[in-house]
C-alpha cells in the first residue's frame, strides 16, 4: 500500500489508543488527576505532537492509554484549539464503537488525555499484514462503523473516518479514534477541506458546504480498501491522485461512481460501495440502510460486548476546558 497523502493533516504514524475490558473501581472518583496517579508502561506509539503509554491508575487495575502532548508542539502548529474541541466532543461521547475519553489534565509543558486502551492494535496496521480482509470481518466493521456513525451524527460530524483512526477492542470490534476534525453537527454548511486525500467527498473538493453526509462517502471508500487492499483512487503522486478524483467528478459521480472493481470486491459489496459513493449526498444510501443491507446482514458476525466493558466511572469526572 503507497503513502496515503492528506490534506492539512498528517496522521500516519501518529499515536492512537483504544479501548479493553477491563473495569474500575465501583467508587467514582471524582477530583484532578496528575502523573504521580498513574503507573507508567510501555510505549503505544509515537508522533509529532507527543507520545502514548500503556499506563494503571494506581491502587486499582484500571489499565488505560494516557497520550501525552507537549504544550509547545501544540501552540507552534496554532492547534490550541483544535485539542480543545477533541476533547469536549470525544469526552460526551459513549458508544462501544468509540474510543471512550474518560479524563484530561496538564502541567506545566505537557497535556495528558487518559483514553481507554485496545489490546488488539490498530486495524490499519492488522490490513497491512493481510494485504485484504474477507467478507466477513468487512462487514462486521461496516455494521459497527454505521451504528456508530448513526450515534455520532446525532451530535457530530466525523470527518476523518479511515483505516489509521480506527482501533481494535478486546474482542476485535472496531474503535473510532483521534476526534481531531470532527466538529459539532449544528455547525452546519462547514466548508473546511481536511481529511487524508484517498477518502475526500466530492463536496470537500468542489469547495461546496457540507453536513454529516460526507462520512457516508469515506465509509464507502473504507469498505473498498479493505476488501481491495488499497483505496479506489490511490495513486503514487498527489497530483495523479487529483486528476483522478477530478475525472471521477466531473465523468462519473454525477450519476455514481463507477469504478472497476477487481475481483476481490463480492457482488453485494460492489452494491453496498456503489450506493455509499453518489455524487449527490441526497442520493446516498442512509446508515440505517447499510445496516439493513443485505449483504452486511448475511456476513456481519458483529459481537456487542459485554456491558461490563463500559464501567468507567472511575474515571469520568467534569471536563473543565
Amino acid at each position: 500500500m503507497s503513502h496515503r497523502k492528506a490534506v492539512r493533516k498528517s496522521s500516519r504514524g501518529q499515536p492512537a489508543v483504544a479501548a479493553t475490558g477491563q473495569t474500575g473501581p465501583s467508587t467514582p472518583i471524582v477530583r484532578r488527576f496528575t502523573i504521580d496517579d498513574f503507573e507508567i508502561g510501555r510505549p503505544l506509539g509515537k508522533g509529532k505532537f507527543g507520545n502514548v503509554y500503556l499506563a494503571r491508575l494506581k491502587k486499582s487495575h484500571f489499565i488505560v492509554a494516557l497520550k501525552v502532548l507537549f504544550k509547545s508542539q501544540i501552540e507552534k502548529e496554532g492547534l490550541e484549539h483544535q485539542l480543545r474541541r477533541e476533547i469536549e466532543i470525544q469526552a460526551h461521547l459513549q458508544h462501544h464503537n468509540i474510543l471512550r475519553l474518560y479524563n484530561y489534565f496538564h502541567d506545566a509543558r505537557r497535556v495528558y488525555l487518559i483514553l481507554e486502551y485496545a489490546p488488539r492494535g490498530e486495524l490499519y496496521k492488522e490490513l497491512q499484514k493481510s494485504h485484504t480482509f474477507d467478507e466477513q470481518h468487512t462487514a462486521t466493521v461496516m455494521e459497527e462503523l454505521a451504528d456508530a456513525l448513526t450515534y455520532c451524527h446525532e451530535k457530530v460530524i466525523r470527518r476523518d473516518v479511515k483505516p489509521e483512526n480506527l482501533l481494535l477492542g478486546l474482542m476485535g470490534e472496531v474503535k473510532m479514534a483521534d476526534f481531531g476534525w470532527s466538529v459539532h453537527t449544528p455547525s452546519l454548511r462547514r466548508k473546511t477541506m481536511c481529511g487524508t486525500l484517498d477518502y475526500l467527498p466530492p463536496e470537500m473538493i468542489e469547495g461546496r458546504t457540507y453536513n454529516e453526509k460526507i462520512d457516508l462517502c469515506c465509509l464507502g471508500v473504507l469498505c473498498y480498501e479493505l476488501l481491495a487492499g488499497n483505496p479506489p483512487f490511490e495513486s503514487a503522486s498527489h497530483s495523479e491522485t487529483s486528476r483522478k478524483l477530478t475525472i471521477l467528478l466531473f465523468l462519473l459521480w454525477p450519476h455514481q461512481v463507477d469504478v472497476r472493481f477487481p475481483a476481490s470486491i463480492p457482488l453485494g459489496a460492489w452494491d453496498l460501495i456503489s450506493r455509499l459513493l453518489r455524487y449527490q449526498p441526497s442520493k446516498q444510501l442512509p446508515l440505517a440502510q447499510v445496516l439493513k443491507h443485505p449483504w452486511v446482514q448475511a456476513h456481519s458476525r458483529r459481537v456487542l460486548p459485554p456491558a461490563a466493558q463500559m464501567a468507567s466511572l472511575a474515571l469520568s469526572t467534569p471536563i473543565l476546558l
